[in-house]
């Protein structure tokens, strides 16, 4: 995938419902399956086509290209992310608690998804490039959603104008590190430790 395919991703994943045209639904449940069971380097177009019971040109004339199709894929598999986030915080009544539950519910999801989680864990060479070194759009569009959130919260809980912005960036950065290197010293085996974790350090920074 090409840096400026990467750049706008997670933005795209945000804003982008799921497609309801069927076959393009089967292609991106079989690429998912074919992916997320081989990785990426040793997937191809026929391979998902063949898992989708497609033919290959039915594969290209919607995807284009294998790049085309992994993007896909990952949008929508981001746009899941966002929206079962969203559900999971929306009924909390203030946005400390939703911060706190919010990392809960991102670092499971995270660490359980096949595609996220289990191409970190198959194919990290591949996937870590997007994390770290390659990933500042990622960084940034994920920090917009979550700065969003904040932005609303200071506007209905009275917490200041102060730009939430470096908070968001914190909040985020802590918990691309906990999925990337699980192993710490910080006892984080559960998800009650993981609440605790995020009750302790990372709630008080919205009052930084």
């Amino acid at each position: 995938m090409t840096t400026s395919a990467n750049d706008s991703l997670l933005a795209r994943a945000i804003a982008r419902p799921e497609t309801e045209e069927k076959v393009a639904r089967r292609i991106l449940d079989a690429a998912l399956d074919q992916f997320t069971t081989f990785g990426l380097r040793r997937s191809s177009m026929d391979d998902v086509a063949r898992r989708a019971g497609v033919s290959r040109v039915t594969v290209y004339r919607r995807f284009q290209t294998k790049d085309g199709l992994v993007e896909a894929c990952l949008l929508r598999e981001g746009s899941r992310f966002f929206q079962k986030l969203d559900t999971a915080v929306a009924a909390l009544p203030t946005m400390e608690e939703r911060v706190v539950e919010g990392f809960v519910v991102a670092l499971r999801y995270t660490r359980a998804h096949p595609l996220f989680g289990g191409l970190l864990r198959l194919e990290p060479e591949v996937v870590l490039p997007y994390l770290t070194v390659q990933g500042g759009p990622s960084l940034e569009a994920t920090c917009d959603y979550l700065t969003a959130h904040l932005r609303r919260a200071q506007q209905v809980e009275g917490r200041g104008d102060s730009d939430p912005r470096p908070v968001a960036e914190l909040m985020v950065r802590v918990a691309v590190s906990f999925l990337l290197n699980p192993s710490s010293c910080i006892e984080m085996e559960d998800e009650d430790q993981a609440r605790a974790f995020a009750r302790r350090y990372l709630a008080p920074l919205l009052d930084a």
